[in-house]
């Protein structure tokens, strides 16, 4: 492919596949996801026909990441947020705690050394922003309590795997990896515990600012557009927020582009603009949450699946049934009803664009082989198809529920 098309040939075929993948799905009663996935796949390096650029397609989908991002945070507040940190903030250290000990465990098994297991836990252990957000806005209960809980919940491990990005190289070289002499050494405490601080205090400046300095700057912008009753400038200055505090979140302060472009939606929705904001943004949202399950496709080598089909399998085990159990037992034991523990528990049983991330920065490091890699994105595939309709199962199992205990 020439370079100077690359970014064209990219999104129009992206698209162009997506939109088969996905009609066929949907005729065959599928979620339009799963033909996302399989167009991804055909437009992959593993597969004969167009090969899409493997560069450009991450960055697409981390777009869509960021827009889908900044439209939940409209619909979001920071008290939303507080309401459920009693369960969010425990559940989600306790579950990444959950599946990176098993997985360390399977992984001890295998043969692998601890540190390529831990990579790999940590990797089976978040959720998938986009993923989630979809599952929920699907069945119409990203609002309700389940989805209030759900998504502090995924900013929670969100933040954490920020943590985790920032620290990892630090410890690889005690790991079993390669020293990384720019992070520091692994048995220094006192620079872990500086680069730790660091992280959390940028964190909460980054939310001060916004709520103090960013909600006035944006309120006063969105205003100043709207009076030139000009729909492309309204548009351009959505997006324009979006990306451009996402962007600035991850490049200045070390954040990821998700958790950004959240809280900056957050303050956009307590403005008088939220719902045009919100109308204006779907469309976009739309063309590049699909780029985002095409890019995921790409990654996948279906070849995997018959050369290492137990691991595959285990590690599916993990992500979609102690996961979802780990949640759903965290949830009941913080006195939530049973049906709101079944829906947050099937929601959060999959995995994404943050196990990428760290399959990658492994594979640097030198605690992550190729194959690993691949056992990452064969359970994300795999795990992604399966829960769309655990999630559709639980909600409608709620509403069943719901109407026979309120008949009429």
């Amino acid at each position: 492919m020439h370079n100077e098309i690359a970014l064209i040939s990219t999104i129009a075929v992206g698209l162009i596949y997506a939109l088969v993948g996905g009609y066929i799905a949907t005729r065959l009663h599928l979620p339009p996801l799963v033909g996302y996935l399989l167009a991804g796949i055909a437009e992959g390096p593993f597969t004969p026909g167009f090969v899409a650029d493997a560069k450009l397609a991450p960055q697409l989908a981390e777009i869509g990441v960021i827009l889908l991002m900044f439209g939940v945070g409209m619909h979001f507040s920071i008290r939303g947020l507080l309401a459920v940190r009693k369960v969010a903030v425990p559940g989600a250290i306790i579950q990444i705690a959950a599946a990176a000990a098993l997985t360390c465990a399977l992984g001890g098994l295998w043969g692998l050394s601890f540190g390529q297991s831990l990579v790999l836990g940590l990797a089976l252990s978040v959720a998938s922003t986009v993923v989630l957000l979809r599952a929920l806005e699907a069945q119409g209960i990203l609002r309700s309590e389940p989805g209030r809980i759900a998504i502090g919940w995924l900013v929670v491990e969100d933040l954490i795997m920020v943590i985790v990005l920032v620290l990892l190289p630090a410890f690889a070289a005690s790991l079993g990896g390669q020293a990384n002499h720019q992070a520091g050494n692994g048995n220094d405490i006192g620079h872990l515990l500086l680069t730790l601080g660091t992280v959390l205090a940028k964190f909460a400046g980054f939310v001060l600012f916004m709520l103090l300095v960013g909600k006035r700057l944006l309120r006063w912008l969105l205003k100043e557009v709207d009076s030139t009753n000009s729909r492309e400038l309204f548009t351009l200055a959505v997006v324009g927020m979006a990306i451009g505090i996402g962007l600035g979140a991850a490049e200045l302060l070390g954040l990821s582009f998700a958790l950004g472009a959240f809280f900056a939606g957050v303050v956009v929705g307590e403005s008088d603009h939220s719902h045009r904001a919100a109308t204006e943004l779907q469309p976009l949202q739309d063309a590049f949450t699909a780029l985002f399950f095409v890019a995921v496709g790409m990654l996948f080598d279906p070849s995997i699946l018959v050369r290492r089909p137990l691991e595959i399998l285990m590690l599916v085990a993990i992500i979609v049934l102690a996961k979802s159990a780990a949640a759903f037992l965290i949830v009941l034991v913080c006195r939530y009803p049973l049906s709101t523990a079944v829906i947050v528990a099937a929601s959060l049983a999959q995995i994404g664009e943050f196990s990428f991330m760290l399959g990658e920065l492994g594979i640097a490091l030198g605690l992550l082989t190729s194959d690993g890699q691949s056992l990452i994105v064969a359970g994300a595939l795999i795990s992604i198809v399966l829960n769309s309709f655990l999630v559709h199962g639980a909600a409608g199992a709620e509403r069943r529920v719901d109407s026979l205990a309120h008949p009429g």
